[in-house]
């Protein structure tokens, strides 16, 4: 019996987080139509959700313990001047945050930024009663599982208690709860991608993150300070959709692009006739 209440516990978070971009589409209080045929909603789920609150600061002064058990306060894991990718899931989770870690780390392995230096990454859980030891565990196996070995400080696994995992998940809008009768918790996917000084510059959810979108999203959220100039080109091609929830290519930025191509054989162009000209005249003056 146990076990069938944790599958379904289970089965409701994965619904849930893949859901969580459709779920986002509405405003907090929007009124959600159903079917007809609908069937009831799971009460847990009912202020299960993330308000986006894009621009708000993270607390930098909240206390968590790291994975070898001393105490991090989140800017010195996430205020090293560089964007950082914020995942908030629970160790024990026996499906969805896996789902979670495992499409982070594959994205980061394919993202072509390096890990420590372009940006930074913390995983928190939001249970207080797991320990630095399982978050040590964790730490181990994605940071192998993203090919990082040895970057272990620049992806920073941590534990904390609930006041302080509170002002954190308050401040980003992840909404969850704690299901009684599966023993699980209920919560989205997404990640949280913040500026180097601790403001929530974009949500990716789900449980695939595409290479492109996660570099992209690092390249705006590091204001300039990280990727190419052929990334920040890019930008101006490819906008974040609200909709679809993914970067889609801005039409109005393809033409941009198109038009600055243009102009720029154009200029070519009538650089080499200018020139032709200038030798011509310079060889009759002789």
């Amino acid at each position: 019996m146990t076990r069938a209440l944790s599958a379904i516990g289970a089965a409701l978070a994965l619904m849930l987080g893949l859901a969580a971009p459709a779920r986002a589409m509405f405003p907090p209080n929007a009124p959600k139509s159903k079917p007809a045929d609908s069937t009831p909603q799971p009460s847990v789920l009912d202020n299960v959700r993330i308000v986006e609150k894009l621009g708000e600061a993270v607390p930098l002064d909240a206390a968590f313990t790291g994975p070898d058990g001393k105490l991090v306060r989140l800017r010195d894991a996430a205020g090293r001047g560089r964007p950082v990718v914020l995942a908030l899931v629970y160790y024990e989770c026996p499906m969805l945050c896996g789902l979670v870690l495992g499409g982070l780390a594959t994205s980061m392995r394919q993202a072509g930024l390096e890990l420590g230096k372009d940006y930074d990454s913390v995983t928190l859980s939001f249970d207080p009663r797991e320990t630095s030891r399982l978050a040590a565990e964790r730490q181990r196996t994605y940071v192998q599982k993203a090919g990082m070995s040895g970057k272990e400080p620049y992806w920073t696994f941590l534990t904390g208690t609930e006041p302080e995992i509170h002002k954190v998940t308050e401040a980003v809008g992840f909404e969850y709860a704690y299901d009684e009768e599966s023993k699980q918790y209920a919560h989205a996917a997404a990640l949280v991608l913040l500026t180097p000084d601790g403001k929530v510059s974009r949500y990716l959810y789900g449980i695939d993150y595409p290479a492109r979108d996660l570099r992209l999203g690092l390249v705006e959220a590091g204001e300039g300070r990280v990727g190419t100039s052929f990334d920040k080109l890019l930008l101006t091609c490819f906008r974040y959709d609200p909709a679809s929830r993914r970067y889609q290519p801005y039409v109005i930025g393809f033409i941009k692009l198109g038009s600055l191509a243009v102009l720029g054989a154009l200029a070519a162009t009538l650089g080499v006739f200018w020139r032709r000209e200038w030798k011509a005249r310079k060889g009759s003056a002789r």
